[in-house]
């Protein structure tokens, strides 16, 4: 009877679990979409720059910028280099996180921005969604979650009792 009890807790534990997850995504997409603004604001006026002199090519600034005998120009080609840098890099994060959903999700898990996955966990705010995303994705969690915990506990008593019954003979 426990047993049946306890697989009903780990299976809500994991559906409850699975319902935070389409929310935390669409916060991690918002909080990528924010960063993307930002960099691109700040990129802005040396696109106008790199339109008019290097035919829309940032990279030739940055080393035009480089090559300058002017120490000014020389400071500033890191700072253009830096959010060259990380315009690309965010550039790369809001395309991966735009794709069809489960590419998304597989993305978050595997290949998240380390420095944007904690700033959405740092400033989340569970929700519960009841959106038929929400639903299978609660589901689909709490059944996994379920299954692994039956596994690991038929394989303890398994693997227990044989140990206890080859220690007998």
């Amino acid at each position: 009877m426990a047993r049946g009890y306890l697989r009903i807790v780990v299976f809500a534990c994991g559906l409850l679990v699975g319902i935070q997850f389409p929310g935390f995504m669409d916060q991690y997409q918002k909080r990528v979409d924010a960063h993307f603004n930002e960099v691109k604001k700040n990129l802005a006026g040396f696109r106008e720059t790199a339109d008019e002199y290097f035919q829309g090519n940032l990279e030739s600034l940055i080393r035009y910028y480089e090559k300058s005998n002017d120490p000014v120009f020389k400071s500033d080609a890191e700072s253009v280099d830096s959010i060259y840098a990380r315009w690309q890099m965010i550039s790369a994060e809001r395309n991966a996180m735009q794709g069809p959903w489960y590419r998304a999700a597989f993305h978050l898990v595997f290949f998240h921005n380390d420095e944007i996955l904690s700033e959405t966990f740092a400033a989340y705010s569970y929700t519960v969604l009841f959106t038929p995303k929400a639903i299978a994705w609660g589901t689909a969690i709490g059944f996994f979650v379920s299954l692994a915990a039956e596994l690991f506990l038929a394989g303890m008593f398994y693997g227990g009792s044989r140990i206890m019954a080859m220690r007998r003979t």
